[in-house]
């Protein structure tokens, strides 16, 4: 073997070497990819439904109803009944609530819905009924029309997603998304919470269970869930990240050095 062969069998190996550990520096690992690995059979978690409080700007549907039809009809918004199905058309049709947290109700006239639940709300509307005398029956249904929350990052469809269901899990919220990516950072899942003026930050390990106990394991009426890239995600967003170019590149420059050592 000449000295020139030598070197240039070293060069290969070397080039070869470097490469082939970056191919396997960007490869994902199943810890790295698998959810709830710490997870055991038949263990059991228990959670407690989200009371969603009322905010300003959200829109609610608001039905009163009682024995007789004809007394409750003054207490509801018309609405056609080929519309009745429609959420854009209960949202134009709802009560708003404005910039001072009230809403204006027919007959009993301004009403404060800020930091309550649904709940709280139908009972004050139905004790404000009966106490002024004007429906001694009345029973009181509100629903959320605007509940929506947004999902960002790496997520196959991200966007934002209006929800009917009161309560859904933050398993669910990413399943509307499509699930994650596979550069998804699984232990890196950011939920931004709004409430009022306030805001909070929680970073969730998707990878543990040691959430499903939190008040993070059910979504809230605007949270914001970001999944963030993974490191593979990251160095392939540079010319140099992608392992193609990366080949590409090193076998240029190994074949140049042949030539000009020959």
């Amino acid at each position: 073997m000449t000295k020139n062969t030598f070197k240039q069998n070293r060069l290969f190996y070397t080039f070869f070497g470097l490469v082939l550990l970056y191919i396997i520096q960007s490869c994902g690992t199943n810890k790295q990819i698998l959810y709830f690995q710490d997870a055991k059979e038949n263990t059991t978690y228990t959670n407690e439904f989200i009371n969603t409080k009322i905010q300003i700007n959200d829109i609610l549907d608001i039905k009163v109803t009682a024995k007789t039809i004809e007394a409750a009809a003054p207490f509801n918004t018309e609405i056609y009944s080929s519309a009745a199905f429609n959420v854009d058309i209960l949202k134009i049709k709802g009560y708003l609530v404005d910039a001072n947290g009230t809403i204006t109700f027919p007959v009993l006239g301004s009403i404060s819905a800020l930091n309550k639940t649904t709940a709280e709300l139908e009972q004050f509307i139905k004790n404000k009924l009966i106490s002024d005398g004007q429906l001694l029956d009345a029973v009181v249904a509100i629903r959320l029309l605007n509940a929506k929350i947004t999902v960002l990052g790496e997520v196959n469809r991200p966007g934002t997603f209006n929800l009917l269901e009161q309560n859904i899990t933050l398993l669910q919220a990413l399943g509307l998304a499509g699930d994650l990516t596979i550069n998804g950072k699984r232990n890196d899942v950011l939920l931004i919470r709004m409430d009022g003026n306030s805001k909070t930050i929680t970073k969730i390990d998707m990878t543990k269970t040691d959430w499903f106990n939190s008040p993070h394991f059910f979504v809230k009426n605007n949270d914001v869930i970001v999944v963030n890239p993974n490191s593979a995600k990251v160095k392939s967003s540079s010319y140099l990240g992608n392992p193609v170019t990366v080949l590409t590149i090193a076998s240029l420059v190994l074949s140049s050095i042949i030539i000009i050592t020959r």
